[in-house]
């Protein structure tokens, strides 16, 4: 079983829960409706990775704010990106297919450590650089689903174990990569760095 790091200890993750189009533009860049209920999907523990690597021109990156879960609480941040394959996402939609192929295969969950977090998840915010340019930003105001209602959302259906990982969703400016990108990602609460992780593609 993989894990990540949590207060610099290995911690396995049972499951990844992510949230799709909980930010509006991000919605519109892609020419998505605006979803009528939150769109929630899984990626095994095998997705995950601490490597960012290469897989096609058809693949693209989607950097997020993640929350390490125990005993139905956020207890901890940190980055992560949510890799898609979005020729094989495409046409799963075209036929009304699961999103499996296109976003559970192996090395599609990329996480940086996680830190302990106990204060206002409102003040937590991120930016994301690849080659020293500035890609994607986000704060919990541009969220549609804020992180207690999707905690909600999901432990309504679904029971969340001790170390799951969900992925808030990613704003706009999501793209493709190559090998050599540089991408470095930092995590604030408030205006305070309080993470950061590189990630450099091979």
């Amino acid at each position: 079983m993989k894990s990540v790091k949590f207060d610099n200890i290995d911690t396995i993750v049972s499951k990844i829960v992510c949230v799709g189009r909980n930010y509006v533009e991000h919605i519109r860049e892609l020419g998505n409706p605006m979803p009528e209920q939150m769109v929630l999907f899984n990626k095994p523990n095998s997705a995950i990775s601490s490597e960012l690597k290469y897989f096609s021109p058809t693949h693209r990156f989607e950097g997020e704010l993640c929350y390490l879960i125990q005993n139905s609480k956020i207890v901890g941040v940190g980055f992560g990106l949510d890799l898609t394959n979005k020729d094989a996402q495409e046409y799963a939609k075209s036929k009304g297919l699961p999103w499996e192929r296109a976003k559970a295969f192996d090395g599609s969950a990329v996480f940086s450590h996680f830190i302990k977090f106990s204060s206002d998840l409102k003040d937590l915010s991120f930016k994301l650089w690849i080659n020293g340019n500035l890609a994607q930003e986000a704060n919990y105001d541009l969220m549609i689903y804020k992180p207690d209602t999707i905690l909600k959302e999901i432990e309504s259906f679904m029971s969340l174990e001790d170390n799951d990982i969900i992925m808030s969703g990613t704003p706009k400016g999501v793209g493709s990569y190559k090998i050599g990108d540089k991408f470095e990602a930092k995590i604030y609460e408030k205006d305070k760095e309080i993470l950061s992780c590189e990630f450099v593609v091979n």
